[in-house]
């Protein structure tokens, strides 16, 4: 477990971090109403202008008003656990780790095996041996057979498999310290550096808003210039496509506004 002076200086950080990514969160469960608003307005009142593009442009409506939803939800859950502060994840973290290493120890071998090799580099790594202790290892069907693993061993070179399969001599020739301590001692004294990768994260998550916000800003002005080219070139005596003096029919959209046109045009509503 980590120390006290260590506790002290991760709780202000972590209490920092926390205000900030909580408001970062609304900040973020609001750009999500905002889409969410863009979106839906854009299916009401765009309506007759998308009718103009093709079936795919149509489509842009739907997409803001997803992502909006999508973004919301995961603001409102962010919300909340940022104000509970649930520890529930690290708790169940803790919880699967030890089962699935009391699960690596019973079925470890020398067929470097990936979980086999997974116990080696965290024995090697942090100098711990076992779950709670180096006593874990008598309990496994490698012990009877090999007695205690070399990845135990402060030494490699004083470390023979006769006292390996000894465990009051092992006692002095391996690690005492288990794993599942030191393990969680370590994430609970990286807590500070885990709400750092978080507050980053959030800050990444609240750009994507903004940055669908200017895409749906540049897609609008985009189909603004469309209309205005598509009246241009419909509307526009003499214009191309449309041969001095000859006739055409243009279907238009219920509810689009005509402007004043001179030329054999007929105009069809529907």
């Amino acid at each position: 477990m980590a120390s006290p002076s260590r506790r002290l200086q991760t709780k202000p950080v972590i209490t920092c971090l926390k205000s900030v990514l909580l408001t970062y969160t609304f900040v973020f469960w609001v750009s999500g109403i905002v889409l969410l608003a863009v979106g839906i307005w854009g299916r009401v009142s765009l309506a007759v202008y998308f009718s103009l593009l093709d079936e795919k442009a149509t489509n842009v409506p739907f997409v803001l008003v997803g992502a909006g939803t999508v973004v919301v939800l995961l603001g409102t859950f962010g919300c909340f656990a940022t104000c509970r502060g649930s520890t529930w994840m690290l708790k169940l973290i803790k919880t699967n780790f030890e089962s699935n290493l009391n699960l690596a120890l019973e079925d470890y071998n020398v067929t470097a095996d990936r979980h086999s090799e997974a116990v080696d580099t965290i024995q090697r790594t942090l100098h711990c041996c076992g779950v709670q202790n180096y006593s874990d290892w008598e309990r496994t069907e490698y012990f009877s057979q090999r007695g205690i693993p070399r990845s135990c061993c402060k030494n490699q070179n004083d470390c023979s498999e006769e006292d390996l399969k000894d465990p009051n001599k092992a006692k002095l020739k391996v690690f005492v310290d288990g794993c599942f301590f030191l393990v969680t001692s370590t994430m609970e004294s990286k807590m500070s550096v885990v709400a750092g990768i978080s507050f980053g994260i959030a800050c990444f998550q609240v750009n994507l808003p903004c940055l669908a916000w200017e895409e749906c800003r540049v897609t609008l002005a985009c189909l603004q210039r469309y209309l205005i080219l598509v009246q241009s070139l419909v509307f526009t005596k003499g214009t191309v496509g449309f041969s001095q003096g000859g006739a055409a029919t243009v279907w238009i959209p219920l509810g689009f506004n005509l402007p004043a046109v001179q030329g054999p045009v007929s105009y069809t509503q529907g």
